[in-house]
């Protein structure tokens, strides 16, 4: 197997902080993200058996959320393991990692060489939101120290978040980011309560938080599986998962308008419940459509609550969102794919 590339700055305990400045600053994205690839072919030839923190490097943590984000396509694993929708639940979080036999019960990495795509909406409805988001964080460093790979995608909590659509923030989920530093002459965050402040601060375009989430995809395709919040539908597929997710992190970072396309309509990879939401003859041959322009021979979405994890349009649809959370009260789930078989852990 190729080793898959790793998620931003996961290039053997290096951290690429001129790349992320200069994009902070501005500098074209894309340049950023060819400087990244350039330093991560070179350091993937590296002894993988070096840690951060290894001739001078910048531990973990030390280090600030990035902002380069790793590929839209990477190569397929021995193990794969996808799951859905979190929602500011620690505990179910813990729950379906450890399900999946990817953590231990001190939050280490236990994964070995498994990938694993989180198909986004770790945000809201839940009080344990900033935990999650580090527990990814760190799970992403560990397991490419390991030999695997964590990737978190963007759901439509997310891009919510980020949007300053606080609908379904709890109180806790305000509490737990009241210490955002921030200016406290700033004219937008003037416009909101004291204890809403820091929450805006940190999940704005080019907020704290916001810089985290824009190390993010919005989709990917891992071997022959493309992995989506919503869904992905032909129109998108034609445009590029590249393209899908450049523009949604750059809106994210602060250095476009926000790609509404992508973020904003109900036919966006976030939002669309076709392929989730009891899919018919229409909806499945949409969904050959996609996977033949991507090449792929299934997707894995979320979005939708369903009773149980299943499969729709004879397995070329995977829907597991189960509603783990504490605020739907439903049990873990994930999704394992090897090359001998897709099979539905519970």
């Amino acid at each position: 197997m190729t080793h898959p590339c790793p998620p931003l700055g996961r290039v053997r305990g290096i951290w690429i902080k001129s790349v992320v400045g200069l994009n902070r600053n501005g500098m074209d994205a894309m340049h950023g993200r060819v400087v990244l690839c350039c330093v991560g072919l070179f350091a993937c030839q590296g002894n993988k058996s070096s840690s951060p923190g290894a001739n001078g490097d910048t531990t973990v943590e030390e280090r600030e959320p990035w902002s380069t984000p790793p590929p839209s396509i990477v190569d397929a694993p021995d193990r794969l393991v996808g799951f859905s929708d979190v929602h500011g639940d620690l505990n179910a979080t813990r729950a379906v990692l450890q399900l999946a036999g990817l953590i231990d019960d001190s939050d280490t990495w236990i994964g070995g060489d498994t990938v694993v795509v989180q198909t986004g909406d770790q945000l809201d409805r839940g009080d344990d939101e900033q935990a999650i988001l580090d527990l990814f964080e760190s799970l992403s460093e560990q397991s490419w120290e390991d030999g695997g790979a964590f990737y978190p995608l963007l759901g439509n909590h997310e891009t919510m978040n980020v949007g300053l659509d606080f609908r379904y923030v709890t109180a806790g989920g305000w509490a737990d980011f009241a210490d955002t530093e921030y200016d406290p002459d700033d004219a937008e965050l003037a416009e909101y309560d004291e204890d809403e402040r820091g929450r805006v601060a940190a999940f704005r375009p080019g907020g704290p938080y916001a810089m985290m989430l824009a190390g993010h995809n919005m989709t990917m395709m891992v071997g022959d599986t493309v992995f989506v919040h919503g869904g992905i539908l032909p129109s998108h597929a034609t445009t590029g998962l590249d393209t899908i997710n450049a523009e949604v992190q750059a809106w994210i970072r602060g250095e476009a308008d926000e790609p509404m396309a992508w973020t904003g309509f109900e036919t966006a990879p976030v939002w669309t419940r076709k392929y989730s939401d009891d899919p018919g003859d229409d909806e499945c041959a949409t969904l050959e459509e996609t996977l033949e322009i991507l090449g792929a021979t299934r997707m894995v979405v979320g979005h939708t609550v369903q009773d149980e994890a299943n499969p729709s349009c004879n397995g070329k649809v995977w829907k597991m969102d189960v509603g783990m959370a504490d605020y739907y009260g439903g049990s873990p789930a994930a999704l394992e794919i090897t090359s001998d078989a897709v099979t539905l852990l519970e």
